[in-house]
């Protein structure tokens, strides 16, 4: 019998290949489009957003192909990204490899470039897409880092991502910001948002003890997978195999209409809805899971432990 995920991967190749196939032959002056989110984990429904970023050296090169890529995306049914967040705009190929950290790091910055590392998949120009994640990641894995260190420069920025969703989750869901859809944020943090974060630690924590190029050969292998089955290549099936079933439990009420409808219209008051209440306490044993798997698979002595904490 299938899972939520299986159904979910499904859907979501299929519509990635039709928009490649749509997309094929437009590109300008060697301009990226990634998609990111839940179409490139491979977890859409028809119910999911298709969040997609251009990478162009010219902003009428990005106009021009932004009609054409959501022109795409109605054809197969999905939904466009939201306007105003940080898909809704072009970004050049070069701020993806300056301003990391600093004033001009902006939270739509950081936003952008570890979610092209941690889930991105290209939609345009595969080659260009591959060539400007690798740059990226030999912008955060110095000729310097050798094979007794861990990338740090890329560690924190992960941390530093995931901590900084979630202190947004909080402006985003509270009377201070336009109101959002509270429970399904939540629920998205707590469970694809962990297991990415997650993802990202396990796979620069296998790299330690390689050498730099090696590192950055492996990450690049490791990302250019989807969360789960990046996870399954680090942990082996049988290790993740609980994880994916509590993440299964996640993925069914998100992809039914009725319920995800259901979540999205509650508010902060209604923590005791029986739904919600149900995901959320499978929540809280999905987190018990990855911190075991996390201690399972690093030894005690592994530098990882220390650097996630000091």
């Amino acid at each position: 019998m299938s899972t939520a995920y299986d159904r979910s991967f499904d859907h979501s190749e299929k519509a990635l290949a039709a928009i490649r196939q749509h997309l094929k032959g437009k590109s300008a002056n060697n301009t990226v489009v990634s998609v990111c989110g839940s179409y490139a984990r491979r977890e859409a429904s028809g119910e999911s957003d298709l969040d997609y970023l251009i990478f162009a050296e010219d902003e009428d090169d990005a106009h021009t192909l932004r009609g054409d890529v959501d022109a795409v995306i109605a054809q197969v049914g999905a939904r466009p990204p939201a306007r105003g967040g940080p898909f809704d705009k072009w970004a050049s190929q070069n701020e993806m490899l300056k301003n990391i950290g600093g004033q001009e790091d902006s939270n739509t910055s950081i936003t952008r470039r570890i979610l092209l590392l941690l889930e991105g998949e290209w939609l345009l120009n595969e080659s260009g897409f591959h060539a400007l994640r690798r740059a990226v990641l030999e912008r955060y894995i110095a000729d310097t880092v050798g094979k007794e260190h861990l990338a740090m420069f890329l560690l924190n920025d992960v941390v530093r991502y995931y901590r900084t969703i979630a202190v947004d989750y909080e402006f985003k869901t509270s009377g201070n910001a336009v109101s959002k859809p509270w429970a399904t944020r939540l629920l998205k943090l707590v469970f694809s948002r962990k297991l990415l974060y997650a993802s990202g630690l396990f796979s620069i924590a296998t790299t330690h003890g390689l050498e730099r190029e090696k590192k950055i050969d492996t990450l690049n292998e490791l990302f250019s997978q989807p969360v789960i089955e990046r996870m399954h290549t680090i942990c082996g099936k049988r290790g993740i195999q609980p994880i994916v079933e509590s993440y299964n439990r996640f993925l069914e009420p998100l992809a039914d209409s009725e319920k995800r409808a259901h979540l999205e219209g509650l508010g902060r008051e209604c923590r005791e809805d029986s739904l919600y209440r149900e995901i959320k306490d499978e929540g809280r044993r999905f987190t018990s899971m990855l911190l075991e798997l996390f201690n399972n698979t690093f030894e005690n002595d592994h530098p990882i432990h220390q650097a996630v904490v000091f």
